[in-house]
């Protein structure tokens, strides 16, 4: 039985293909696939979600964040095709569609988490930024097949790329006068170059303020279910939370009483050594906490995507939320986790000046050769700055962590190499 939920506008590629004699597959199972397979996607084994990657084996990498929240994302789906009175059997929101939009929804960050993809929006800043999930964009669509001596993107459906624009807006978009000087954006953009595609997510027409696809929501709701929970799991099993840090927290973090509830409780759990099975608990309830809702958009007629959206029950947002917080303030601030990402934003620093001073100071016949053979071949095709500095920032964000410490060795450690070294 088909279903009626989505038509050729959601199944639409960016360039057209038709579909392989005998395949059994629907559109979104092959988007899904395709992520499982790919080196993009295998790499995140390596790249950090909190802790780096490599020095516990138990924690999560964001490879495992990934399986997590294409998991929960499923199990949301599931959800709301059973409980959902405007759902049919022959009308449902696809699961193979949910579950690529989470595999995918991280493609796109750099190593060392956060503070690399912060690091190199700094880099980038006159170059057009850097941005995780403009990225994870350009993986999709440009960049996630190598193919010898150039790359090719895996040509998504319209409606996967849409479920993995959390940000609608292009760089330029986003640009403020400040003073003299132009304040460019700190996140939530996608590159001027990728604008292409959000016309193409709209089916050519242009809309301000474009909210996300009901599959984009279902994504995001499954990211922070997984996130605000794991965090504290691998935290507390790793060391950095015991039950007398959050209660000495909670002391001064100003709560409510409905927070400080949860707060003891929590802390009561973490003393009895009994706080995975209460917290994966959690996982369940946000998961039940989401509602189909009808909705009006400029977009609903081209697309069910758009004709409903998700909505969360506000005291399990605000739950979330709270372990966020929880997780920003206890371990993201902690001197243990800042001193890692001083190390990881300087080595990315460095490896990012050094490339640009080689590709983009020097005259060509000067120039080292440091980069692999088809970067080295974009960059003599490329006629400005600002699309060197892209395939510079392209090389170094598809690092994994040990790929950019072993970099920067080769680069900057003099007893550190061989001319016997491969890579």
């Amino acid at each position: 039985m088909s279903n009626q939920f989505y038509q050729a506008f959601d199944f639409e590629r960016y360039h057209p293909a038709k579909a392989q004699e005998g395949e059994i597959r629907n559109p979104f199972e092959i988007d899904r696939d395709r992520i499982i397979f790919s080196y993009s996607f295998r790499r995140l084994q390596s790249k950090t979600q909190v802790f780096q990657s490599g020095e516990f084996d138990f924690y999560r990498t964001r490879l495992t964040h990934s399986i997590e929240v294409s998991k929960i994302a499923r199990s949301l789906v599931d959800k709301l095709n059973r409980q959902s009175l405007e759902l049919t059997d022959d009308f449902y929101i696809d699961p193979h569609l949910a579950e690529a939009s989470g595999l995918a929804h991280d493609l796109g960050h750099p190593p060392f988490g956060h503070i690399g993809e912060r690091k190199l929006n700094e880099s980038m800043e006159i170059f057009g930024g850097f941005e995780g999930n403009g990225q994870t964009l350009r993986i999709l669509t440009q960049l996630f097949y190598d193919r010898g001596m150039a790359t090719d993107g895996m040509n998504p459906t319209r409606a996967l790329i849409d479920s993995i624009l959390k940000y609608k807006h292009c760089q330029a978009d986003l640009i403020k006068p400040h003073g003299d000087q132009l304040k460019y954006p700190y996140n939530h953009f996608i590159y001027d170059e990728d604008r292409a595609y959000l016309e193409f997510v709209n089916g050519g027409q242009s809309f301000e303020n474009l909210t996300k696809s009901l599959e984009c929501q279902i994504m995001d709701w499954a990211d922070d279910i997984a996130y605000s929970i794991n965090d504290i799991i691998d935290s507390i099993q790793v060391g950095y939370l015991s039950a007398a840090k959050i209660e000495k927290w909670a002391e001064n973090a100003g709560l409510s009483e409905a927070d400080s509830r949860l707060i003891m409780a929590l802390a009561e759990r973490i003393q009895s050594g009994r706080f995975e099975g209460y917290l994966n608990k959690k996982i369940g309830e946000f998961i039940h906490a989401a509602q189909l809702q009808q909705r009006e958009h400029p977009l609903s007629r081209l697309s069910n995507r758009y004709a409903f959206e998700l909505n969360v029950d506000t005291s399990c947002q605000d739950e979330s939320k709270l372990y966020k917080r929880l997780a920003l303030e206890l371990i993201f601030h902690s001197p243990q986790i800042q001193k890692i990402e001083f190390k990881g934003a300087y080595i990315l620093e460095k490896l990012f000046q050094g490339f640009v001073d080689n590709y983009l100071t020097k005259p060509c016949k000067s120039r080292l050769k440091l980069l692999p053979t088809r970067s080295e071949l974009e960059i003599q095709k490329t006629e400005t700055d600002r699309a060197r500095a892209r395939i510079i920032c392209d090389h170094i964000s598809e690092m994994t962590d040990s790929m950019a410490i072993r970099t920067y060795k080769q680069l900057f450690d003099p007893e550190f190499g061989s001319i016997l070294d491969l890579s």
